[in-house]
């Protein structure tokens, strides 16, 4: 069935279980939501729990099943989207009395959509007559929102076989994913974050559903999650050589966003929103006729007519203002939020112990962290029961994890089949080796090792533990990754009233003075370069003071640039406008004092 287009808003990809089963409790709204699909065990333990809820009988696809891990994902993409469908059909079944779930539906749309305008006109109608004949149109225009899966790139760890022998590549962790995404009965889209890894865009051109049929329609669509236009241009090149259209671009903040953080070069998100708008017609034109001609050449269907290239942005956002001037300004199709719908039960699953930490929270609880083992940098919650388990651990002089589940095993200092760098026993050969250098380490060396933490648990068991469900191993520590918006936003918020805030219908922020999106993402940037600075200085190179001094240069472009915006935020009052210029300033006041007091070269 197709999807709705009614909101303009989607609920993207958070942690591995926050939004895993999202689409149960939002898509018969007509909201788009992103499950992440890498973690086949917890998929088969949900898949269990809704077989139970729905009266099916559950047969588990055991590991000694072949490509069991493959055929786990497209079990429970397909429960999922049955359940789902039923919903649709429910409510499209329902009479318009008060309390129904199909008044909800329209009550939640945003005020100018042709569907909301012709409910209001049904409800205003004396005419019974003329009431029946709308509220059976209006039941026509209910459609689900997308159930659209997502794959972190850089998670492709090479699996084994009980021999110990390493598996073929397409067996491979994100590999296996994309397959079983493939082999469901969804029609949607996977979205590909972490940037681009050739073998598994590749491996795409293996099933017919990501290319165009005989009439055009492409059941398995592409979105691509960016941090800038040129990462659009690559990308987006290296699928439509392939004859494969990318249906949209995702911008995400590069620090101003939930989960792994990707810092850019300080390219900041408002001038990254432009050069799209600029170019991004020279971009559809460039894809589409390279995608034409590679179709051509593999002899497959072409497209009847020109398909939709969407450009979508979320990190950070947090008013309806700043929504609005989204789709204004910069012609966005959709925006994105994420962390705040953490708090709203309706919606993610949160347990009742973190979710009251994240009520309450103040904006120091949410921090960028190094726990992560792949490296990269992690939005953190300083609250989390992961955080304490970490450090109950060493504290107990037993630091790091079990490892069951290997996802993030990619270390080989040791020779042997990849380790995590969170596991017991990485972080027990690393001290050990430490400790037989002739020199004693340093605390800093032993802080470095020992704040890698296990996500593959921590992001696993909130919707085991929300709904009651056995957690393997009993692992039920909860990590949790929010990013710094979800400082403004305190309390709990029915699905209803946040949907209402993001339309501007009502207001749910906190009394904390909140800047513009755009100043919190410049300020991230600043603080990052701040402690990039301070690591960097009893080691610089040419290389790295390079890297600094462009990095400092799109700071100063970025804050011309925004001091340019400001006479353009329309939608904006006067003394938003004016927080907005102060704020600007202070921020290039911060980032010139750090240029003279603490740059030396």
């Amino acid at each position: 069935m197709s999807h709705s287009d009614l909101h303009r808003f989607h609920i993207p990809v958070m942690g591995l279980a926050f939004t895993v089963d999202t689409p149960v409790k939002v898509a018969r709204y007509g909201i788009s939501s992103v499950v992440s699909i890498i973690e086949h065990n917890m998929l088969e333990v949900m898949r269990e729990f809704y077989y139970k809820q729905t009266g099916k009988e559950f047969t588990a696809i055991t590991k000694k099943e072949e490509d069991y891990r493959a055929k786990r994902v497209t079990a429970y993409l397909n429960i999922i989207n049955e359940i789902v469908l039923k919903q649709i059909t429910d409510l499209r079944n329902e009479s318009f009395e008060t309390g129904k779930e199909i008044n909800k539906y329209f009550e939640m749309l945003p005020d100018t959509s042709e569907a909301k305008l012709l409910y209001r006109k049904m409800q205003a109608s004396a005419n019974q007559v003329e009431k029946e004949q709308m509220q059976q149109h209006l039941r026509t225009l209910i459609k689900s929102g997308a159930i659209d899966v997502n794959i972190m790139t850089k998670v492709d760890r090479i699996n084994y076989d009980k021999n110990e022998q390493p598996l073929a590549q397409e067996f491979s962790d994100a590999h296996n994913s994309l397959r079983g995404f493939a082999h469901s009965n969804l029609n949607s889209s996977i979205v590909f974050s972490a940037g681009l890894n050739p073998r598994l865009y590749s491996y795409c051109e293996k099933f017919d559903d990501f290319f165009p049929d005989e009439s055009g329609f492409v059941k398995k669509k592409i979105t691509l999650k960016v941090s800038d236009f040129r990462s659009a241009q690559v990308q987006g090149r290296f699928f439509a050589k392939k004859g494969i259209w990318i249906s949209e671009f995702r911008v995400e903040s590069g620090l101003n966003c939930g989960g792994h953080a990707f810092a850019t070069d300080a390219l900041l998100l408002g001038p990254i929103l432009e050069e799209f708008k600029l170019n991004k017609n020279a971009l559809y034109d460039e894809l589409f006729n390279t995608c034409q001609a590679a179709l051509a050449q593999k002899n497959k269907p072409q497209y009847k007519e020109k398909p939709k290239m969407k450009v979508t942005v979320q990190g950070g956002i947090g008013t309806s203002q700043e929504n609005d001037f989204l789709y204004h300004h910069y012609e966005v199709d959709l925006t994105g939020w994420g962390s705040p719908f953490l708090l709203v039960p309706e919606a993610t699953n949160v347990d009742k112990e973190t979710l009251g930490l994240l009520a309450t929270a103040s904006k120091d609880d949410y921090y960028l962290s190094e726990a992560s083992p792949l490296g990269v940098p992690f939005n953190n919650f300083r609250k989390s029961s992961a955080e304490r388990q970490r450090k109950e651990r060493i504290a107990k002089n037993r630091p790091g994890s079990a490892c069951y589940k290997k996802f993030l095993a990619f270390n080989t200092e040791y020779g042997g089949e990849p380790i995590c760098t969170a596991s017991r026993k990485y972080q027990h050969l690393k001290l050990q080796e430490l400790k037989q250098a002739n020199v004693e380490p340093s605390q800093k060396q032993i802080d470095d090792l020992l704040i890698k933490d296990c996500l593959c648990e921590g992001l696993a068991s909130p919707v085991m533990l929300v709904n009651n469900v056995l957690v393997p191993h009993n692992l039920n520590a909860v990590t949790i990754c929010p990013g710094p918006n979800l400082a403004y936003f305190s309390g709990t918020f029915t699905l209803q009233e946040m949907i209402n805030h993001i339309y501007g219908r009502a207001n749910v922020l906190n009394t904390l003075y909140r800047p513009h999106m755009f100043i919190n993402e410049l300020n991230l940037y600043i603080e990052y370069l701040k402690k990039d600075i301070q690591k960097s200085a009893a080691k610089i190179n040419d290389k790295k003071e390079k890297q600094l001094q462009l990095f400092k240069e799109n700071l100063s472009k970025g804050i011309e640039y925004y001091r340019n915006l400001s006479n353009k935020l329309s939608n904006f009052t006067k003394t938003n406008i004016e927080n907005f210029q102060k704020d600007l300033q202070e921020c290039e006041n911060i980032l010139k004092s750090m240029l003279v007091e603490e740059v030396q070269y």
